[in-house]
């Protein structure tokens, strides 16, 4: 097949165009050659494996896509940076950035916020330390590997020792109808920062198709301090896969907040690894389906050393004919004693043709630990609505508030307001009354 020079496709031929665009260092090259030849030799997952029993990818054809080097649409606008003041904010389309900005007390300060491969070049001690090191296994399974191939758009945000953004960073990527998404996020926090990044992905319209093979690195250091919010609101035709990891160091902190919303079929493997005595995680999860959605979510919470705490909260609604899945793993190693781990999943379908399979487990190796997990599935109470009906509600605005009720619990943990609002503003539009 012959290249064209904006498009590339996903194989040996289009891997070696890709690399010939490259503007990186040799072990930034090399690292993508070894996972090119770890996608080759590895399978395609199937329903035989245990991760992937309950999501069914044999219509996901990847011949079908092509990778653009350059992209001119029309983006859609960003909802979290809306009214607020910020640090500095990035943008791509199609995986082509757009430019990226940082006020000057910050850079001054020695915080790095811009595009990896520039960076490999210009700060390789940071990077080459830091990048697909820790935090990322590009032999995890086939869709790691070809993220670690041909990831583009790569964005890093690095935050010296001691060093507080006192402002939020914002990360936005979009992608076209029929277009792809390989970007790359890398944050570290060296000992006793902090920052918070506020990323969003969106597509050209609700319904567009596209596919997104995406990873996240998240390296706090001790005593450093990170909000990270991802709002995930890809077209409905979007196929999701996505590799994402957090390492917390002793004492340092971490709030993690998700908003699973758009996409075809969504894949998301979601590892947060406590490593330093001390360390805290807090993870927020809301999903919401519709039509025929399928949102599977994999969350592995991490204790490797002692007295970390862990509260995981996932939420789904889901409505018409859509599913989620939600496989938990609260995992204790035997050195990590006085561990406290929580995780809770609470779905409520708005339909009768809703399936939400939640899969909570434990896996302790220490003996001094509190875990406890939990899950719970229901419908919508009838006398609720009822009741809001009798009060002057629709049917609609009844249902609206019974879910953005069901939610609460998850707002109220949020500390931006922006996100808050921008959750619950995109959830409530997507009710719809049924009976």
């Amino acid at each position: 097949m012959t290249q064209t020079t904006t498009q590339i496709s996903f194989d040996t031929e289009g891997f070696n165009a890709f690399l010939a665009q490259r503007n990186e260092p040799d072990w930034l090259i090399q690292l993508r050659r070894d996972a090119w030849a770890k996608f080759e030799s590895l399978p395609w997952p199937s329903q035989r494996d245990e991760e992937w029993m309950r999501t069914d990818i044999r219509l996901f054809k990847l011949g079908k896509f092509q990778l653009s080097l350059e992209s001119d649409f029309q983006a859609p606008e960003p909802v979290l940076s809306q009214g607020v003041e910020l640090a500095g904010q990035t943008s791509a389309i199609d995986g082509v950035g757009q430019g990226i900005n940082l006020e000057s007390r910050f850079a001054d300060a020695g915080v790095l916020f811009g595009s990896i491969s520039e960076l490999a070049n210009e700060h390789e001690d940071i990077v080459r330390k830091h990048f697909m090191t820790q935090a990322f296994q590009a032999d995890y399974d086939k869709f790691a590997a070809l993220h670690a191939a041909f990831w583009a758009n790569g964005t890093m945000l690095y935050v010296p020792r001691g060093v507080a953004v006192d402002l939020p960073l914002h990360l936005f990527a979009a992608m076209s109808d029929g277009g792809t998404d390989f970007s790359h996020t890398l944050v570290v926090l060296e000992d006793g920062a902090e920052a918070t990044l506020l990323a969003e992905n969106a597509s050209s319209t609700p319904d567009a198709a596209g596919l997104h093979c995406g990873g996240i690195e998240l390296i706090v250091g001790d005593n450093a301090h990170l909000r990270y919010v991802n709002l995930q609101d890809w077209g409905q035709g979007t196929w999701h896969f996505a590799h994402q990891k957090a390492l917390v160091g002793k004492d340092a902190t971490i709030q993690w907040t998700i908003g699973a919303l758009g996409s075809r079929l969504a894949k998301v493997n979601q590892h947060v690894a406590l490593v330093g005595e001390g360390a805290h995680a807090q993870v927020n999860g809301t999903m919401f389906t519709e039509n025929k959605q399928h949102l599977s979510y994999h969350t592995l919470q991490q204790h490797c050393a002692p007295h970390c705490t862990s509260d995981f909260l996932y939420k789904a609604a889901l409505q018409d004919q859509s599913r989620t899945v939600w496989r938990g793993m609260i995992k204790v190693d035997e050195d990590a004693q006085k561990t406290d781990g929580y995780q809770r999943n609470d779905n409520l379908l708005l339909s009768a043709k809703s399936r939400a399979d939640s899969i909570p487990g434990l896996e302790i190796e220490a003996d001094d630990v509190r875990c406890t997990h939990g899950s719970t599935s229901g419908r919508v109470d009838e006398e609720l609505i009822f009741y809001a009906r009798c009060r002057g509600f629709t049917r609609k605005e009844a249902i609206q508030m019974i879910v953005t009720g069901f939610f609460q619990q998850i707002f109220d943990r949020i500390t931006i307001e922006s996100v808050r609002e921008a959750l619950g503003t995109a959830i409530s539009r997507r009710v719809r009354e049924y009976e």
